[in-house]
């Protein structure tokens, strides 16, 4: 058998087939698992990387009933979208599956069979909320309220995504359903409870003991936290529709925990990869007879669900007895946008499929900045400033800078042919001991899921490159020393040659195209750190060039497109409490024109859900204000309000209108935007200080 370090089961979180794919979706677990397989296929390693949509559960049902389909409908076409997606933006799966095929019902069945034959079950009876409007029980994301531990007004029943907390549905505050937007009440209903009490003193020595010092400590903290609060009997069977049957008599009606079900997607996943290509799916998932013959397990994810592939997850494979348990989850924090989060409900989003349109060529650009700003222990933010100074200061300047003089020079002095290396002087030994060691550095970083290092280690080899031919300058020694040139062209092919082996688990495309130019083929990673990978007189292609140079203009459109799909910008602060803004001061507040205004006109802007057009009267002038808050307020309630405005900022056009100023607003606890008004009834254009 192939030894361990051969074998590796790679699995990326099931994304809902609820909608498209975003940015955030990507960072948090996508692009580091494609990086981490990209890499460990060029060490020539057994490795499966496998993913699909999860097609279960309330999110699912919740969507299909707003849109008044059937979940199937919902699924078949988020599920193609997103796999095209992920093929388009170089996602490499060996398997993309779908929880909703028969192999996986077949195979969630078969675990939950196993652990009730076993005994591990408990059932029991109890009140759980129901909504009477619609006639049926809330599965937990049916459910929203306040948290109980951070008082986020916009908590699931099963988990607060604001702090992380694990929730049972009774556990919130003023509860909701989200089908009536009424209180439910609770009514008495039979599940099927996973006792997790039980294996707590197992997850202490296996997860506490086992993994300290060696998970990623954002994941290790959290699960200590929970471990540390005590674990709880779970539900693992729902009241619902849509989902996996549960595999018991009288049981119409009940569907398996959709956190039961996703993550056994992987291995049903597996088992249709393998009957597709002759494998054995066991060989990625079972214990085999040699603790030395088993794969390695490692789950790439965001953080919100870090408790289920840490503790549920394990505890189910652990006590079914069959399958090896995780190596390592080295969960991502979350992604934030233009200084907010990512919110899909208010399209505050960039969503892959529209960047791939607008885009085809450049997915290495946008795989690029991810990787440079990945949320590995914290969360980080994603702009449009930063993505294009991230193309135009490292992929342009750098990478691809160094790369095209290296080979335009190789064809114009020697007609694209590798010329011969001479007599090293000190510093091409010292550009050659960059190129030995450089491969490594990144190898490491990747190895230990630093992935953000390990980016920073490959441009640091172009920029090695780029400050070599700058010091060597061969455009003016060829005046005088073909020979010395042709040892300073043959370093530098050598370390293009290099970056086109060490670029590819981050920048698959240019890696292709810079192979191409080179009539190279990389045979791995392991030559990753040799000089002599393009033998004298090896005949190159023509080269073009790698990355294209991004104007403030291209920035200004899709910062403009982003607001057009939500113009609410400052006007509207998050529920939850945003840190304070770093320190102003006095001068610079003043620079701040605010006075009091009353609406005289107000309309909907036509194909915009969520812009309201006003007409203010400033004292000053009247002028049109866009407001991002006709979700908020009726155009005929808000006539002859007077409302606070800032008046000296600069005009902004919003789906073909200029915004000549900003309403002040600010949140209620239930999201609700209200005007910032004086107390009494003052003059227009009072100023506000």
């Amino acid at each position: 058998m192939t030894d361990t370090t051969n074998r590796i089961t790679v699995t990326a979180a099931l994304p809902y087939a609820n909608g498209p794919l975003h940015i955030g979706h990507i960072a948090g677990a996508y692009l580091p698992a494609d990086i981490f397989v990209r890499y460990q296929r060029q060490q020539q390693r057994d490795v499966i990387f496998m993913s699909g949509s999860d097609e279960h559960g309330a999110a699912i049902m919740l969507r299909a009933k707003k849109e008044g389909i059937s979940p199937r409908e919902i699924i078949d076409k988020y599920h193609k979208l997103n796999k095209e997606t992920f093929e388009r933006f170089g996602i490499s799966f060996d398997m993309y599956h779908r929880t909703s095929e028969p192999i996986h019902h077949q195979t969630s069945q078969g675990f939950f069979t196993t652990l009730y034959d076993k005994g591990e079950f408990t059932e029991q009876e109890s009140e759980q909320y129901y909504d009477e409007e619609y006639q049926q029980f809330l599965a937990d994301r049916y459910i929203t309220g306040t948290c109980p531990v951070c008082s986020h007004p916009e908590a699931y029943g099963d988990q607060c995504e604001n702090c992380g907390s694990s929730l049972s549905p009774t556990d919130l505050i003023n509860p909701k359903s989200t089908l009536s937007g009424k209180t439910p009440v609770l009514k008495p209903t039979k599940h099927w409870y996973l006792p997790l009490d039980k294996y707590q003193p197992w997850l202490e020595e296996w997860l506490l003991k086992g993994k300290q010092g060696k998970w990623k400590p954002n994941v290790y903290g959290q699960c200590s936290s929970w471990l540390k609060a005590g674990l709880q009997p779970r539900a693992m069977t729902r009241d619902l529709d849509w989902g996996v049957d549960v595999p018991l008599p009288n049981t119409e009606g009940k569907k398996l925990y959709v956190w039961l079900d996703a993550p056994i997607g992987y291995i049903s996943a597996t088992k249709q990869w393998a009957l597709d290509n002759g494998k054995d799916w066991e060989l990625y998932w079972k214990q085999q007879p040699s603790e030395a013959d088993n794969a390695r397990l490692i789950h790439f994810i965001g953080k919100d669900n870090i408790v289920f592939h840490c503790i549920i997850f394990p505890a189910i494979l652990h006590t079914h007895g069959d399958y090896i348990l995780p190596e390592n989850v080295p969960a991502n924090e979350f992604l934030n946008l233009e200084g907010r989060k990512l919110s899909t409900s208010r399209n505050w989003a960039v969503w892959l499929h529209e960047y791939l349109n607008e885009l085809p060529d450049k997915q290495d650009e946008l795989r690029y900045t991810l990787c440079s700003i990945m949320p590995e222990t914290k969360d980080s933010e994603f702009t449009w400033k930063d993505y294009q100074a991230k193309n135009n200061n490292e992929l342009v300047a750098i990478l691809g800078n160094f790369v095209n003089r290296t080979l335009v020079l190789t064809q114009k002095y020697f007609d694209g042919v590798v010329p011969p290396r001479h007599e090293l002087q000190p510093i091409d030994e010292a550009a050659l001991r960059q190129l030995q060691e450089i491969p490594g550095r990144v190898a490491k970083a990747i190895e230990n899921f630093n992935f953000r290092e390990a980016a920073a280690h490959m441009i640091d080899l172009a920029r090695t490159g780029n400050k070599y031919l700058a010091d060597t300058e061969p455009w003016k020694v060829i005046k005088e020393d073909k020979a010395r040139v042709e040892t300073i062209l043959n370093i530098g092919l050598q370390i293009t040659a290099s970056l086109s082996v060490i670029s590819y688990p981050f920048l698959p495309f240019t890696s292709e195209k810079l192979q191409a130019m080179l009539n190279f083929q990389s045979t791995g990673w392991l030559t990753a750190d040799a000089n002599d990978l393009l033998a004298t007189g090896h005949a190159l292609e023509k080269p073009t060039l790698l990355f294209q140079k991004i104007e403030d203009e291209w920035v200004e459109q899709q910062v403009a497109k982003l607001h057009q799909e939500d113009p609410i910008d400052e006007e509207e602060s998050e529920t939850e409490l945003l840190p304070m803004k770093e320190e102003i001061t006095y001068d610079d507040f003043v620079k701040l024109d605010m006075r009091v205004a009353t609406i005289l006109t107000a309309e909907k802007v036509k194909k915009s859900k969520k812009l309201l057009k006003m007409t203010l009267d400033t004292g000053l002038d009247q002028r049109t204000v866009l407001s991002g808050i006709a979700q908020h307020y009726e155009p005929e309630a808000i006539i002859g309000k007077q409302v606070c405005v800032l008046v000296n900022l600069a005009p902004r056009k919003m789906m073909g209108i200029e915004s000549q100023g900003m309403i002040l607003m600010t949140e209620d606890p239930n999201g609700k935007l209200l005007f910032m008004q004086p107390e009494g009834e003052v003059s227009n254009g009072s100023g506000i200080s």
